[in-house]
C-alpha cells in the first residue's frame, strides 16, 4: 500500500524477559495517515518501546511479554516489510555495510527498487541530511553525529509511510539539527509521510507537529492533543514528569567563574586521530583546569570526541603529548596514555558516547560496584557508594535490572554512576545529557556541578546550550573537521 500509514494501538504492552514491571502498558491510540506526533514521557516511560513495537522489532516470547496489539494499516507490523522506517536511539545499531554510499542503499535494495533509480536516491538521501562525506567513506570513520545523519538517510532513501524517529538529534551540532529538521520537514512535505518523533528538543520540532502524544510513567497516555493545547494545558505536569516543555528553562544555579588555571591535564602540538593514518585535529595545546568544569564543544566531526578519548588516556597521541597535572600524575609518569588501567581508575574516569561499550554485569548493582571491588573496598563500603548512586540516579527501583533492558535516558545516567562509582580526580563524559528528560538532566547536571565544587575535574563534549551554561566554567571550541 502506497501514502502515509494508518496506526491502530489497542491495549498494548511489553515486558522484558527479566523484568519484574512492563516498560509499558495499557496504551491505545490512533493514528491517522499523514499525521506527524511528538512522541514525549518521562525516562523510562517506554516511548523507545512503543517505537520498537510500531517497527515490529520486539521478538517472541523468549524476549519478552506481551499484551494487546499494534496494526499498521490493520496488519502486524511484523508483515509491513519497507513500510515502516526507524532511526535507532544508537546509530551505530543501524549501520550494516562499510561505506556510506552502500549503507544508504541497502534498505533500497532490500526492498527491490529498480537499480537504475537507486543512485538517485541515495544522493538525494545524503544531501538533505548534510552528511558531507563522499561515498566511499568508510562508515566506521564516521563520527557519532555523522552517523545519526547516515542512519536517517538510509531510511529516508526508502521513502517509508511510516517514519519513526528516536531521538533523530540528540547528538548533533546546531547546524546539523537544522538541517535534519529540514530533511524531514522536506520528506513529510513530498510524501505525506505519517510520523512518530521521541526529541527531548521539543522546541525544535513542536510547530512541525499536528499532534502530541504524552506516555505516563506507569502506563497508558498522559496527554494527548495538538502541540499548543497539550503544552499549554498540562504544561505545569508536564514540566513536573519530566517532559521538556517549550519555553520552560531549567531552574538551576549557573556555576561560578573559575580563576585558578592549575591544570589537571594539558596537551602540547597535540595530534589526534583513531587510526594512525588518519589525523583528526593537530597542533593543539590545550589546558584543562584543576576543580573545574570544561566543556569541549564544535561541529561534527571536528575531533570532540578524539579529543576526550586521547585526554583520557584511552587513545594515543599521534603526535604531541598529554600530560596530567603534579597532584594528578601516576607513579607510571604523567602521560595518561601510558598509565595501566588501575592508575587510570581513581585519576581519570570516562563515560563514553554509546554507554553500553561499558556495561559489563547483568545487574545495575553489580554494574556499579565492579570499580569499588576492583579497588579492593569493603563489602560495606560497596554497598553504601551503590545505594547513594541509585538514589541519587533515581535508578534504585531498577537494582537487578539488566542494564540492557534500560531506556537510553537510564543507560546514560548509569554509565556516569558507574564512573562516580570509583571516584576518580577527572571525569570525562561524552554527550553526559544524551537522551534525558527534564527531571532526569536537572539532577544529572545537578551532580556533576556538586562534584566540580568538591574539587573534581569534569570535562564534557556536548552540543547542549543548556549544559555549556551550566558546567562551561572553560570551554574548548574544536575546529571544522579535517
Amino acid at each position: 500500500m502506497a501514502g502515509p500509514a494508518r496506526v491502530d494501538v489497542e491495549g498494548w504492552g511489553w515486558r522484558y524477559a527479566g523484568r519484574k514491571l512492563p516498560a509499558t502498558r495499557d496504551v491505545s491510540l490512533r493514528i491517522e495517515p499523514g499525521e506527524r506526533v511528538l512522541l514525549l514521557g518521562a525516562s523510562g516511560a517506554g516511548k523507545s518501546t512503543l517505537l520498537a513495537g510500531l517497527a515490529g522489532l520486539l521478538g517472541g516470547s523468549d524476549e519478552g511479554e506481551r499484551s494487546g496489539r499494534i496494526l499498521v494499516d490493520g496488519e502486524a507490523p511484523e508483515a509491513q516489510r519497507g513500510r515502516i522506517g526507524l532511526v535507532l536511539q544508537d546509530p551505530e545499531a543501524g549501520i550494516v555495510l562499510s561505506k556510506v554510499g552502500d549503507d544508504v542503499a541497502f534498505g533500497c535494495e532490500n526492498l527491490g527498487v529498480p537499480a537504475a533509480q537507486i543512485p538517485a536516491r541515495v544522493a538525494e538521501a545524503v544531501a538533505s541530511v548534510g552528511l558531507s562525506v563522499p561515498p566511499d567513506r568508510a562508515t566506521k570513520a564516521l563520527s557519532g553525529g555523522q552517523k545519526q545523519r547516515l542512519a536517517l538517510a538510509g531510511v529516508l532513501a526508502m521513502r517509508p509511510g511510516l517514519l519513526l524517529l528516536d531521538e533523530p538529534t540528540a547528538n548533533l551540532d546546531p547546524e546539523g539539527v537544522a538541517e535534519v529538521r529540514a530533511a524531514v520537514e522536506a520528506v513529510l512535505a513530498r510524501e505525506g509521510t505519517t510520523l512518530v518523533l521521541i526529541e527531548h528538543r521539543t522546541a525544535v520540532w513542536a510547530d512541525l507537529m499536528t499532534r502530541v502524544i504524552v506516555l505516563a510513567p506507569g502506563g497508558g497516555v498522559l496527554a494527548d492533543g495538538p502541540p499548543a493545547r497539550v503544552f499549554g494545558e498540562h504544561g505545569d505536569a508536564l514540566a513536573e514528569a519530566g517532559v521538556w516543555v517549550p519555553g520552560r528553562p531549567v531552574d538551576l544555579a549557573l556555576p561560578p567563574e573559575h580563576g585558578s588555571m592549575d591544570a589537571a591535564l594539558s596537551t602540547t602540538s597535540l595530534a589526534i586521530g583513531r587510526e594512525r593514518r588518519t589525523v583528526v585535529a593537530a597542533g593543539l595545546d590545550l589546558t584543562v583546569p584543576a576543580g573545574a568544569g570544561t566543556v569541549v564543544t564544535g561541529p561534527n566531526g571536528a575531533g570532540k570526541s578524539t579529543l576526550a578519548l586521547t585526554l583520557a588516556g584511552l587513545l594515543p597521541e599521534l603526535a604531541g603529548e598529554v600530560v596530567a597535572g603534579p597532584m594528578l600524575a601516576a607513579r607510571g609518569g604523567t602521560r595518561p596514555s601510558r598509565w595501566r588501567s588501575t592508575e587510570l581508575l581513581t585519576r581519570i574516569g570516562t563515560v563514553f558516547q554509546e554507554p553500553e561499550h561499558q556495561f559489563l554485569a547483568a545487574t545495575l548493582r553489580d554494574e556499579l560496584a565492579v570499580g569499588p571491588r576492583a579497588l579492593k573496598m569493603s563489602a560495606a563500603q560497596v554497598d553504601e557508594i551503590v545505594d547513594e548512586l541509585l538514589q541519587r540516579l533515581d535508578l534504585a527501583s531498577l537494582a537487578l535490572a539488566n542494564p540492557f533492558t534500560l531506556s537510553g535516558g537510564q543507560k546514560r545516567r548509569l554509565s556516569v554512576a558507574t564512573v562516580l562509582a570509583a571516584s576518580p580526580a577527572v571525569i570525562v563524559l561524552d554527550e553526559p545529557t544524551f537522551g534525558q528528560d527534564r527531571r532526569g538532566w536537572r539532577e544529572l547536571v545537578a551532580l556533576l556541578q556538586r562534584e566540580v565544587a568538591r574539587g573534581r575535574t569534569i570535562v564534557a563534549v556536548t552540543h547542549d546550550a543548556d549544559v555549556i551554561r551550566h558546567l562551561g566554567q572553560h570551554r574548548i571550541e574544536m575546529g571544522d573537521a579535517a
